[in-house]
């Protein structure tokens, strides 16, 4: 009998050594532990005091061209592809798949309506078109059915029109949406007529609606035909400053946006401006003007700009993270690469505490290729919870990433 107590005590031990282990370390079943570790076997020269961005696994890739990224105000994965939209959870685990034509942008607003751009074919004079549209879904992630409550329609949705441009107007393209903390909607379109002397507004434009979904006008100080810092040209995407999590107090009210120009007809010096929603104290009257402060650029405390001339080639997508960091993300489907910069319009990202670098470090990363760390026509990004997400269309995945410093 004592020899068996011999025996058994020494694995009773290591049996609760092991348990203890995993209850102070995580076991190997817990997935944020086994992402650490996988972060680390793909990546062996990465050690800590490295300040970047490291992959976190598994990407998800079930998608076929995925073009845009976005992770809602209810916390679900949307993701738009050839299939329409993807509703997921945030570990990429499928609830349903919403069939919208052409899908290419998802949003949502802080009343978890979600709008997506897509297309839609109508009948007018007897003729069929293709035109842009804005789909509005309720409930898109409830275990019950969704609805499409409206349709944003070219050029029905605009209140400066009252005619059909037919062939004209099938080639105007809704290419982003953004929301606002008061559930107003920014939508950006791009097309061939731009005359500032019509009444109508310009194909390139940004229209405004209200919460209800009425149209309101659009942002007309901004220019359609002519690079400058509040010019619309062919315009790729949008962000505001209202992103999720959903915050119940101290949600950011500013009614700004920053926009992604993709026009390649002509020399555009800045591609991503920062447009600022002014009122006149006066009149009452909403205005839309430029940010002159990205234009400082203060070498001691960064290497490059938002605003460095010629920075992008052709940016598709743009979000803001609204942790304490507030970073700007760009990807440029022309450079395969997605940017970082501080709200100050510094590239980079703050160093440590610890460190005793005062310039923000670089952080912007990609190129062209297959593996872990680039892209084929990235198209999409979004951020939530210290993840990064990219919509990376011709490897036929998202990728995921998360900062080093945040690796706990």
């Amino acid at each position: 009998m004592k020899n068996l107590i011999k025996v058994l005590f020494p694995l009773l031990l290591l049996s609760f050594t092991l348990n203890s282990c995993s209850f102070l370390f995580g076991s190997k079943k817990d997935k944020e532990v086994d992402q650490i570790f996988e972060q680390g076997r793909i990546d062996p020269n990465l050690v800590p005091t490295t300040v970047g961005y490291v992959p976190v696994l598994p990407f998800f890739n079930q998608y076929i061209n995925p073009v845009d990224v976005y992770v809602g105000f209810d916390n679900m994965l949307y993701v738009c592809d050839d299939a329409g939209v993807h509703v997921s959870d945030i570990t990429g685990r499928e609830y349903r798949v919403i069939a919208i034509p052409g899908a290419s942008k998802v949003v949502q607003d802080r009343r978890l309506f979600t709008y997506v751009c897509g297309r839609v074919s109508v009948i007018r004079s007897g003729q069929t078109y293709n035109l842009p549209a804005i789909y509005k879904i309720m409930n898109a992630a409830t275990k019950g059915n969704y609805s499409i409550i409206d349709t944003l329609i070219q050029p029905d949705c605009d209140v400066t029109r009252n005619n059909f441009r037919g062939n004209d107007d099938e080639k105007v393209r809704f290419t982003g949406i953004a929301t606002t903390a008061d559930n107003t909607l920014y939508l950006t379109r791009t097309g061939p007529r731009n005359d500032l002397a019509a009444f109508s507004a310009p194909d390139n434009a940004v229209l405004v609606f209200d919460p209800s979904g009425k149209n309101t006008g659009y942002a007309k100080e901004l220019n359609p035909n002519t690079s400058s810092l509040k010019s619309v040209l062919g315009l790729n995407g949008i962000t505001s400053f209202c992103a999720p999590p959903q915050v119940q107090f101290g949600m950011n009210q500013s009614k700004d946006f920053i926009l992604a120009q993709g026009d390649q007809s002509q020399p555009v010096e800045f591609r991503v401006l920062w447009i600022k929603h002014n009122i006149d104290a006066a009149t009452g009257e909403t205005t839309f003007g430029q940010n002159n402060d990205l234009l400082i650029s203060d070498t001691s405390k960064a290497r490059r700009f938002l605003y460095d001339s010629y920075r992008f080639k052709n940016p598709v997508d743009l979000c803001i993270s609204l942790d304490k960091n507030g970073y700007l993300f760009v990807v440029d489907d022309q450079l395969d690469s997605v940017f970082i910069f501080t709200q100050a319009g510094y590239e980079g990202v703050n160093a440590p505490a610890t460190s005793t670098n005062k310039k923000q470090i670089v952080a912007s990363f990609g190129g062209t290729g297959i593996d872990l760390f680039h892209f084929n026509k990235c198209s999409g990004v979004a951020y939530f919870n210290k993840i990064l997400y990219i919509a990376d269309k011709e490897n036929n995945r998202v990728c995921r990433y998360k900062l080093s410093t945040d690796i706990e």
